[in-house]
Parts: C-alpha cells; structure tokens; sequence
C-alpha cells in the first residue's frame, strides 16, 4: 500500500524514524528534488492514525515541489511531520533527536518552521544540523516566517485585484479574512492600513476581540464567513473551505489567501471558475515564508528578501496569463508553470557545487 501511494504521489524518498528514548514518531518526505534539496517544513501534530500522519506528509510534501517551483526557487519540495501533540509532547531531546535524523540525510532534506513548531523549537534543531532554516536572527537566520508569508499575500491580492478590476487600491474594496492566526492577523493589519473593509473570524475569541478593538475590523461567526458581502475571501486557516457546501454561497469575485489546499477537489476548483470567481492558487500566494527562508542557504539578508518576496505578483500574474491562454482554471494554470520549469531544469547538465559554507562541518 505504501508504495502505491507513493507512485501515485511521484515520491522520490519517505522515511520513517522512532526514537522511543524521546517519544519520537516521525516521517520525513522527500517529493523532487530536480531543482535542488527538498525543503519543507515539519508538522507537529495529534494525528488520529500513522496513515493520517503518512497521507499528510505526502500531500504537504507535493505542495511544496509545485511552491516552490513555481515561486523560482533552486530547491525541491519535501516535508517533515511528527505525531504528537504540541502542547504536551515537546522538548529538547525530541527536536534534537529530530535534527540528528535530518543531519544524517545529508542535506537531501532541509527542515524548517510549520504548525505546532516554532523558532525556539527550531534552536533545538539547529544545534544537531545545519540543515535547518527559519533560525533566530542571532545565528544568521530569519526567525519567524510570518511576517514575510503576510507580505506575499499581499503581493497576491494586489495583482489579483488588478486583474479583476484594473487595479490594486485595497482601500476600495472588502475582504473576508478566515482565521487569525500570526499570518492572518498581520494581514488584517496591512489591509486596514490601506483603509479596507475588513470582516473577520476566528476559532479563538480573544484573536476576534483583538482584531476587532485594535484594528477596526467587523467581527462575523465562523459560519458567516461564507455568506459576507465581500470583494474578496481570504482563508488564513484550514484548507478545503472552498467546496461544495460553501461555494453556492460565495458573492465573492476573487479567492486569494493564506491557507494550503483551499479547494476541496479540482472539481470545485472547475465550479470556480465556472462561476466567473477569481482563484489566486494558494501555493503561489503564500510562497513568502519559504521564499525568504531560502535565503539563508545563500546568506541571509532582510531587503533581499523583501525583494524575492515582491516577485509574488508578477508570478500570480503569470499564472492568470498562462490560464487565459491555454483556456484552463488557474489552478492548472499554476501546476502548468511549475510543472514547465521543472521539466526544463531537469534537461540541464549542472556541474557540481559545493555545499553552502554553513553546511559544511568541522
């Protein structure tokens, strides 16, 4: 069984690691590594299931070979998960233990910051491997992503607004934001900067109260969401809230946020744009965290970084344009350009090149 899914999903490499010592449970997936070392966060999570565990390691996994192709960068997609439940189940030796695994493929893998990780667990890795990034900034790393996924997204709705509407003033147009966490907070910020209309939802009330008192935002429940007289959705939470029961009430013209695998199936991404709605593909919008965390493989440096990240809309714009003249929705659009560049990448004949001076060990 496992190995038919892995044929079915293209995998190069998965791999399972137990520490019991340290109460680790772990799966690394390694999906292509044509344009370099796969690079992709680690997952700490209660799965119900080892198989719920292995099928969102591989689907998280793919994502990250289509983001970061079709964000330009020179690495691979893969991605890490561990079962267990962030609020009780951390500590040193079980990240440490964690980065000794990753330091023993030898660079194949380059883990980083996902759900129920954070950069002080992140620290803990970095002292078993290099092959690490999201650091503290103390170390040369860029610390905490969600700043720089925020800044993309808003590279997103930006060129997503001048395609629908010929142009990007965010002040003149309304936003639905689904979930509050760091990244949906901070674009809930940018958005009321430019004086937009904001509604908001949340699972965690004090994130609703916040958002509400100190930005100015109108507080909706979790269910109303879908129904709001909005110019545009934003899901910043879970995935598959674009789907059969939501989309029919959607007066949404465009789709453009944070969350991974926002539609539920390609059928509803066809429904989509059927319904003339705008979908802006997730895995190019919230390309901004991997995007700035790849920098510090090349020596990290903020402005750069801001600079990489801006690429965001030319990109998303890419994609609406490879749509338009292949006739197909925009999700296919996007798989279609990452897809092109990995083919035409994998026919070069790369000379050999050394490891980055940060991965090289005394």
């Amino acid at each position: 069984m496992i190995f038919e899914k892995l044929s079915t999903h293209d995998h190069e490499q998965v791999l399972f690691f137990q520490d019991k010592s340290v109460g680790l449970k772990a799966i690394i997936a390694i999906h292509n590594t044509v344009l370099g070392p796969a690079l992709g966060g680690l997952r700490m999570w209660p799965y119900e299931t080892e198989e719920a565990a292995l099928r969102d390691a591989l689907r998280l996994s793919r994502g990250m070979t289509y983001k970061n192709a079709a964000a330009g960068l020179n690495i691979g997609g893969g991605k890490a998960v561990i079962i267990g439940d962030p609020a009780k189940d951390k500590s040193e030796a079980l990240f440490r233990s964690f980065g000794r695994v990753v330091e023993s493929l030898g660079g194949r893998y380059i883990t980083a910051e996902d759900v129920g990780v954070n950069v002080d667990d992140i620290e803990y890795i970095f002292q078993e491997t290099a092959y690490v990034t999201g650091v503290h900034e103390v170390h040369g790393g860029s610390g905490d992503p969600s700043p720089f996924t925020a800044f993309g997204v808003m590279q997103g709705l930006k060129a997503s607004l001048q395609r629908r509407f010929g142009n990007e003033e965010l002040g003149r147009y309304s936003f639905a934001v689904q979930g509050l966490g760091h990244v949906g907070m901070k674009v809930v910020e940018h958005l009321r900067e430019a004086a937009a209309k904001v509604f908001v939802t949340d699972i965690r009330e004090e994130n609703v109260r916040r958002a509400v008192d100190e930005l100015g935002a109108e507080a909706v429940s979790l269910d109303d969401i879908y129904d709001v007289e909005a110019d545009v959705y934003t899901p910043a939470a879970l995935g598959g809230t674009v789907n059969e029961h939501t989309l029919p009430r959607f007066k949404f013209k465009i789709i453009c946020g944070v969350a991974n695998n926002q539609l539920e199936s390609d059928e509803v991404g066809d429904e989509v744009e059927r319904r003339g709605i705008l979908y802006a593909p997730d895995y190019a919008v919230n390309a901004g965290g991997v995007m700035n965390a790849s920098l510090e493989l090349e020596g990290y440096n903020k402005e750069r970084a801001m600079r990489r990240i801006s690429m965001i809309y030319g990109n998303i714009t890419s994609i609406f344009e490879i749509a338009e003249r292949d006739g197909i929705p925009t999700y296919k659009a996007a798989d279609r350009l990452a897809e092109e560049r990995i083919a035409a990448m994998g026919k070069l004949k790369l000379p050999f090149r050394p490891a980055h001076p940060r991965w090289e060990r005394p």
